[in-house]
């Protein structure tokens, strides 16, 4: 089997290299010529944990190739998956699909035979059907049937979402998609993957429902984790006792400065657009993407709480920028809200982040980046703690509070976003311990 990625974005170069890795025939194709030329040399342009072995094994074994030419590609496949881009849309926040519908287009003239269509991105409820009618419309002699396939990846750990996930969903409409998908997806079948064959607007909807409610997890405990603080209760007791619970389960019930990254922000948002739309809106969504956005502006608080309004001459040694551990992704990380107030409020910033600096440096100005833990702490009057890297986790906490400051209080302020260190402890190594909940 021959199948196009069209996309070597995240989704589409993670999932182009693992059907490689299964023995597919795979080329990923995408405008961005330097892109494609730094592929070719072996170049990623994404952190993922294994992700450069995979597709370095792959290419070098000739299963994995990448292109320019969308069109010879999509003639010689049996299945294109269409993986762009679609970002929020400015002003309203539903999906922007113009990279997906130009896809279509570029799909459409290169079909010969029998060909899959498949919508790997996460799109809305309907665009299936649209792809399809833009094809229709762009070659009518067309033989090709739609389907709809959303991924679940997760960064930091999307290869092995991919290989082991927790179900597969295939939304088709025809009998002939349904086993082109079937044989395509074998090697997880085989290994008794749950797989859920559907229509294509469940399976499109499917996506956004997962992401919002996960959405909806962590928003929650994070609303508790402040009820938490207000009357001396601790939200890591507390999550235990709830996730112990099999209805409810443990995971998504950690608080924090509020969910970032690709999929949940846009998600939430895209999904609430479009049930507004058709006149069914979530208010739950609604609910919980006005909460996230606030909890992130109270992380911000939680330190002007404690050194004042004014931070002009104040050094501040932050620790992670990414969204999350094991990714270089900032989209929407709670350091875009957090930093640049705090340097509008005069605060001098030396950050460190194990992989996300060069991609911080984009969007952050006035942050001054280090090599290393210790050196972002130098000097500082307070240490934050943004993203749960597992190197932050061990640190010789006597060589940071022997490299700050400490306030004209005398106190040695630590703010941890991440619940990553316990406060009794923290407090006798004479820390001013900040956390979330407890």
């Amino acid at each position: 089997m021959r199948i196009t990625m069209i996309g070597t974005g995240y989704v589409g170069l993670v999932s182009g290299a693992c059907f490689s890795e299964f023995g597919v025939q795979v080329t990923c194709v995408d405008k961005d010529a330097d892109k494609i030329a730094g592929l070719n040399r072996g170049e990623i342009p994404i952190f993922e944990p294994g992700l450069n072995r995979l597709v370095i094994r792959n290419h070098e074994a000739g299963r994995l190739r990448f292109s320019l030419d969308t069109v010879t590609e999509v003639g010689a496949s049996d299945v294109v998956f269409i993986a762009v881009g679609t970002p929020e849309r400015r002003g309203d926040g539903a999906a922007d699909l113009q990279y997906v519908y130009q896809a279509a287009r570029d799909v459409a003239k290169g079909l010969k035979g029998f060909t899959v269509v498949v919508t790997k991105s996460t799109v809305p409820v309907g665009t299936g059907k649209e792809v399809e009618r833009i094809i229709r419309e762009e070659n009518p002699e067309a033989d090709f049937a739609m389907a709809s396939n959303p991924e679940f990846l997760r960064e930091g750990a999307a290869i092995e979402d991919f290989m082991r996930p927790n179900r597969v969903v295939i939304g088709v409409e025809e009998p002939r998609a349904a086993e082109v998908m079937k044989s395509l997806y074998r090697p997880l079948y085989l290994i008794e993957t749950p797989i859920l064959l559907t229509n294509i607007p469940t399976a499109e909807l499917t996506k956004y429902a997962a992401n919002a409610f996960l959405a909806t997890k962590i928003t929650f405990i994070n609303q508790i984790a402040n009820l938490c603080e207000k009357v001396g209760a601790d939200v890591h007791d507390l999550a235990k006792g709830m996730g112990l619970d099999r209805r409810i389960g443990g995971k998504f019930l950690h608080p924090g400065p509020g969910y970032g990254g690709s999929c949940f922000p846009k998600d939430t948002q895209a999904l609430a657009n479009t049930a507004r739309d058709h006149g069914e809106p979530i208010t739950i969504v609604d609910a919980v993407i006005a909460a996230n956005s606030q909890q992130k502006e109270r992380m911000t608080q939680k330190i002007l709480a404690e050194m004042g309004q004014d931070l002009s001459g104040v050094v501040i040694g932050v620790l992670g920028l990414t969204f999350k551990p094991n990714t270089d992704d900032m989209r929407d990380s709670p350091s875009l809200t957090i930093l640049p107030e705090l340097i509008k409020r005069g605060a001098t910033l030396q950050a460190y982040d194990p992989e996300g600096m060069k991609e911080a440096a984009k969007h952050l100005e006035g942050v001054a980046y280090a090599k290393g833990v210790y050196e972002a702490c130098q000097g500082v009057d307070a240490i934050v703690i943004l993203t749960e890297w597992n190197l932050f986790r061990s640190m010789d906490l006597d060589r940071l509070k022997g490299g700050m400051k400490g306030g004209e209080d005398g106190r040695y302020l630590f703010f941890d976003f991440r619940n990553i260190y316990d406060p009794v402890p923290m407090a006798q190594q004479g820390f001013h311990y900040i956390c979330i909940g407890r």
